[in-house]
């Protein structure tokens, strides 16, 4: 598995912008034996709680993909954030359009090693942990980081999406 594609496309990508985890270490893709398609089951998996995972939804906001990095403890207001945006519609994307759009299949959507950089949004509420952990291409894989990290690896945006 760690010869995936995807999970070399996301190391690839977190060495190429020099991504470092919670204590200041280079952030490696980590395989964890089972898949893990929920924020609830990744934080299970890691031992640490439902905030600190990052989720990442892939939403079409006006028929251009968006990427939102939100904590697995609450929900996208798609309505409050389309209004921010100035978007007439913001919907959660099809499989397919997640997968045109990452190359990554819904579950394992990784911040980072899309085929092309995607507008990223950054939930503020990821700040409250020290370290936060993001989906690393495949729905076993993660990583480690930190919310400065995710902005500054994305090129993302700062966002209050609850």
């Amino acid at each position: 598995m760690q010869s995936h594609p995807n999970v070399r496309a996301v190391q690839e990508a977190l060495d190429a912008e020099g991504a470092l985890d919670g204590a200041g270490r280079p952030s490696a893709v980590r395989l964890l034996p089972e898949a893990v398609h929920t924020a609830a089951a990744a934080a299970e998996a890691l031992g640490v709680g439902v905030g600190a995972i990052a989720n990442s939804l892939v939403f079409a906001a006006d028929d251009a993909p968006l990427l939102v990095l939100t904590s697995g403890a609450h929900r996208v207001d798609t309505a409050g954030l389309a209004a921010s945006l100035g978007v007439t519609h913001l919907r959660r994307a099809t499989p397919e359009f997640v997968r045109q759009h990452t190359g990554q299949v819904i579950g394992g959507v990784a911040p980072l090693g899309h085929p092309a950089p995607l507008r990223t949004l950054v939930d503020t509420a990821l700040e409250g942990y020290d370290e936060v952990w993001a989906a690393g291409g495949v729905p076993r894989a993660v990583f480690p980081t930190t919310y400065a990290e995710l902005l500054r690896i994305t090129a993302g945006t700062p966002a209050e999406v609850a």
